[in-house]
């Protein structure tokens, strides 16, 4: 192996050990922030708890998205590298993570409006993810 295939194989382990890293942060903001909305969120309006049970919903499931496709990256790493789509649809569930439930979140708890505008943009690389998932299947299974 050349040294430029190492350096990727390297930068490749460390997206992924920085992704689950997030993963378990991500996981536990869900069950802390569900408890407090459960409990302490029930004196917010409706539609307030509405959005943000709905930001917390994608969240979690996402999370747990991108859990099993660092998994399936973790898996290849014992043959060959995980390729560049599954990388990617990693990287599209965490944007799509940040960009959907945090802009929910922040425009919610913190009054910045204009963030709403990454609401979409979240979605959008949320679905691509799971679009990429499908195409590596396809390539690699």
């Amino acid at each position: 192996m050349d040294n430029t295939t190492q350096l990727k194989a390297k930068a490749k382990v460390s997206i992924i050990k920085y992704l689950m890293i997030f993963v378990g942060v991500s996981g536990c903001f869900s069950v802390l922030f569900g408890a407090w909305l459960a409990h302490a969120g029930q004196t917010l309006p409706v539609n307030v708890q509405l959005s943000l049970r709905t930001a917390l919903q994608y969240q979690l499931f996402h999370t747990l998205a991108l859990l099993a496709a660092l998994t399936w990256a973790i898996t290849r790493l014992s043959v060959k590298a995980p390729s560049k789509i599954l990388l990617a649809a990693c990287i599209g569930f965490f944007v799509g993570i940040l960009c959907f439930s945090g802009s929910i979140y922040m425009k919610t708890f913190f009054s910045f409006p204009f963030i709403g505008k990454l609401t979409p943009f979240g979605g959008i690389s949320l679905a691509v993810a799971w679009l990429l998932l499908s195409i590596e299947g396809k390539n690699n299974l």
